[in-house]
């Protein structure tokens, strides 16, 4: 039976208050329980898995499971295609990704089988946003790609343009703004071409205000908010409307304009309780706490803290619980009620360690420090300027890893321009080239001392521009060296820097050793160097310009390591890459603040994976790659 099944299409997008129907879905089960076995039971099914998937997800699991089976029973192809995906669906719902890329991709070969060019685009789709999730951007454009191709050759417009947009999302999260900002309009173009569903072109501009705010293109963002904001009160989304609301006042807390920001986070909220919208209600409540807590007021910011807390708990949710936890803390302390403040900071810390939250966890440790400060507990909060400095450096160093990244794609993008220019170059000379031999065809047909006197001029000449562009190319070719030449001079002074910067701070941590033996002089001193550690700290940019050039004078390193050692880490390469700057064990340890003893264990463990004998030198091998 080939009946075509594409369910899957439109009820992906009903409102989920349909879902929770409990009367439909009686009435879907009812007429299941009653049908004979054919291809409408198997879409029947799938209604029947939509409507209890978000609500009852393992009910939605066994949906799909018995229409897998009829599906085959009956041999309905589209029906045990669209059935697989199902379970993507639901495997998604429960968090288990990889899970829900297997069956994916089973839709996917099943499509490619029967072909269903609908379905191997909705898969392609699906499986670009798990290849995102993963922070595989390549996949993620490439995956992306093939999906507009089948959406443009099923004549799918609609999917199309939010296929565009979808890949916006990816070069956002790269950071390549002008590329997202490119792909968010062409979706825009597209969208504006189709009467349904206005609404993807509202998530567009929000898209896009998004991005601009990411680009702290603030008024900008703006714009683009308020242009959503119209479409969704005409459509009376209230979960949209809503949030839209709440990202305009967000967005006037940025440009310090704090009763405009008070106004949308209050018209927000409103509609958020109204329809108790609960992800809406903690955003708005989390904004204002803040606007009040700057105010002063910080009863009232304590007051909303505290309800985002409960609904944080209530929703499972460990990094919105983590975030107002630590706010809580901080407001506490503001107000003075430190030793309160205090527990919900030890609480956040205990909390950021566990789940790995690095930013919250270098604030959780700032805010303590300064009320151990002011409790006068100077020893404790000595600690705590220690923990936020190394949590403050590992931060950085993730930071410089994922800058590396995009400098390795910017550089990737250049080397195709400098191909596609020698190309073009190329074209040109083979062009000459050929009206020359026209012209010598013609001379032999003038006359053999015609042609032998041209002949020798144009010899003459071709001798002349050989010897033209010889020369250019050599001048070219010592610009690039001393290029190169200062480059290696720049990285060296930047390496010595950097050894001389972090071994002022390895002696400043020794001095604040000493401090600590000292109450008085800690009382005095201690403002200046918790001021002294943080300006250090946030406004440093060695490691940016260090970066910089040392990916300029080893052309493509990281890359070839990740080629021939697929599992290297980025700390083995930022290791590699100090032993190819022919550092010593001493050096590496003080840019890294560890013990030379653990600079050495790691080049033996460097070795190992590198799978190099005991005759082999590591620092041969790396400068040699």
């Amino acid at each position: 039976m080939k009946a075509t099944f594409y369910i899957v299409i439109t009820v992906l997008t009903f409102n989920l208050s349909f879902a929770q129907n409990q009367k439909y879905i009686d009435s879907l089960k009812n007429e299941y329980n009653t049908m004979p076995d054919t291809y409408k039971k198997v879409q029947t099914s799938a209604r029947l898995f939509y409507a209890e998937v978000y609500t009852n997800p393992k009910a939605g699991f066994n949906h799909a499971l018995q229409a897998i089976e009829l599906s085959k029973k009956i041999k309905y192809e589209s029906g045990e295609t669209v059935s697989y995906f199902h379970l993507g669906v639901y495997y998604d719902l429960v968090h288990n990704i990889d899970s829900s890329e297997y069956y994916y991709n089973k839709t996917l070969k099943l499509a490619k089988k029967y072909n269903d060019n609908v379905m191997q685009s909705k898969s392609l789709s699906v499986l670009a946003g798990i290849a995102l999730e993963r922070g595989d951007f390549e996949l993620a454009i490439t995956l992306r790609n093939k999906a507009t191709e089948k959406f443009i050759k099923n004549k799918d417009y609609l999917s199309y343009g939010v296929n565009v947009g979808n890949k916006a999302i990816i070069y956002s999260e790269k950071g390549d703004y002008k590329a997202a900002i490119k792909e968010s309009l062409l979706a825009l173009n597209i969208l504006d071409t189709i009467d349904r569903e206005p609404y993807r072109k509202a998530d567009i501009n929000i898209q896009i205000g998004d991005i601009e705010i990411r680009r702290k293109n603030y008024y900008e963002a703006i714009d683009y908010y308020n242009k959503a904001l119209k479409v969704y009160i005409e459509l009376n989304d209230n979960i949209y409307t809503s949030n839209t609301y709440i990202n305009l006042g967000s967005t006037y807390i940025d440009i310090d304009n704090k009763v405009k920001a008070k106004k949308y986070l209050e018209k927000g909220l409103k509609i958020a309780r109204t329809y108790e919208i609960k992800d809406n209600i903690y955003k708005a409540l989390t904004s204002l706490s803040k606007i009040y807590s700057d105010e002063g007021l910080f009863d009232k910011a304590v007051s909303y803290l505290r309800e985002s807390e409960q609904l944080s708990k209530t929703e499972n949710n460990s990094t919105d619980y983590l975030y107002v936890i630590t706010e809580i803390g901080s407001v506490l302390c503001k107000k003075g009620n430190y030793n309160e403040g205090v527990k919900y900071l030890d609480l956040a810390i205990k909390k950021s360690d566990s789940l790995d939250s690095k930013y919250q966890l270098k604030i959780a440790y700032d805010e303590r420090a300064k009320a151990f400060e002011k409790i006068g507990l100077p020893n404790k909060a000595l600690a705590d300027i220690r923990n936020f400095i190394t949590v403050s450096d590992e931060i950085d160093n993730i930071s410089i890893s994922k800058e590396i990244e995009e400098l390795k794609t910017i550089y990737k993008t250049e080397k195709k321009e400098a191909a596609i220019a020698l190309q073009q170059e190329e074209i040109k000379t083979l062009n000459e080239k050929a009206k020359v031999d026209k012209l010598t065809k013609g001379l032999y047909s003038g006359g053999m001392f015609s042609f032998i006197a041209v002949s020798g001029l144009l010899f003459f000449g071709f001798q002349q521009r050989i010897k033209k562009n010889r020369i250019a190319r050599e001048k070219q070719e010592e610009i690039y060296k001393q290029e190169i030449a200062f480059k290696q001079r720049e990285l060296t002074s930047q390496t010595l820097h950097l050894v001389q910067k972090n071994t002022f701070i390895q002696e400043l941590k020794e001095n604040l050793e000493k401090i600590k033996k000292s109450p008085e002089l800690f009382k005095v001193e201690f403002r200046r160097l918790v001021m002294l550690l943080k300006k250090q700290n946030a406004e440093d940019k060695d490691w940016e310009v260090f970066k910089s050039y040392f990916s300029e004078v080893h052309n493509n390193f990281d890359n070839k390591l990740k080629t021939i050692y697929t599992d290297i880490s980025e700390k083995e390469i930022r290791l590699a890459s100090f032993l190819r700057m022919n550092l010593s064990t001493k050096e590496i340890a003080s840019m890294l603040n560890v013990l030379p003893e653990s600079v050495l264990k790691s080049k033996y463990r460097l070795k190992k994976k590198l799978d190099l004998d005991k005759e082999t030198d590591l620092n041969h091998f790396l400068n040699n790659l």
